[in-house]
């Protein structure tokens, strides 16, 4: 099975977290001991937002912001690369295209961002676009996808299922912007979408959680 992986920096870089690397660095060893082939996009979480926070005080505009967020969340995919040794390509990739060649390669492939005004969610989806992913998880820092933001409403029901054409009715933003936090980008709903990916949204918390959605258990929230 074709996988892509996008763990949220809120999960993984929210302060780093070193226990939970090393829990995902075991289920993507687990996962190639069982054939798959995985491509891994990382956040870059509270790291790369209090560095855009920090250059938003000194005018930087939104594209110099974009790439300082982009350095941190490639600093954080090199620190899975470097424990995964020779299951992983030679370095963090930085295109689509490299990515592509790479899992042809039967490597396992580990990516931050790629450019300003793209999202790592729009990376992950685009990844699974060119490879024809089977599958794309998303391990967040909520249980899946609510019909509201549980953070802001006690009364927020999480979603088990969902279709696309309603997946941008339940969340806020439209439009990317530099530190976007929810729980999918808009442009990557675009292309998830057009090309029917299936994906499922679990709590990144629980990496066991990415076993399970592999499987094909009740896990998260299925949107398809």
């Amino acid at each position: 099975m074709q996988i892509v992986l996008r763990i949220g920096g809120s999960v993984v870089a929210s302060p780093l977290n070193p226990e939970l690397i090393g829990q995902y660095i075991h289920v993507l060893q687990t996962l190639k001991r069982q054939g798959h082939e995985i491509a891994v996009v990382v956040g870059g979480g509270s790291l790369a937002r209090e560095l855009i926070k920090v250059a938003k005080e000194l005018k930087l505009d939104e594209a110099d912001q974009d790439e300082l967020a982009i350095a941190i969340s490639r600093v954080i995919a090199q620190l899975f690369l470097k424990k995964l040794g020779r299951l992983c390509g030679r370095s963090v990739v930085t295109t689509i295209e490299g990515a592509s060649e790479w899992l042809r390669k039967r490597k396992i492939v580990m990516m931050g961002g790629l450019k300003p005004g793209m999202t790592t969610d729009a990376v992950a989806a685009m990844v699974a676009e060119r490879v024809k992913a089977d599958l794309l998880v998303k391990g967040t820092d909520q249980e899946g996808i609510y019909n509201k933001d549980p953070r802001s409403h006690r009364d927020a029901i999480k979603l088990d299922c969902l279709k696309f054409e309603d997946l941008q009715s339940v969340l806020a933003e439209n439009q990317h912007k530099a530190g976007l936090h929810q729980i999918l980008d808009p442009e990557a709903i675009r292309i998830l979408k057009r090309r029917r990916i299936r994906v499922v949204v679990v709590n990144g918390f629980k990496p066991k959680n990415v076993l399970a959605a592999v499987r094909g258990e009740r896990v998260g929230t299925l949107v398809s």
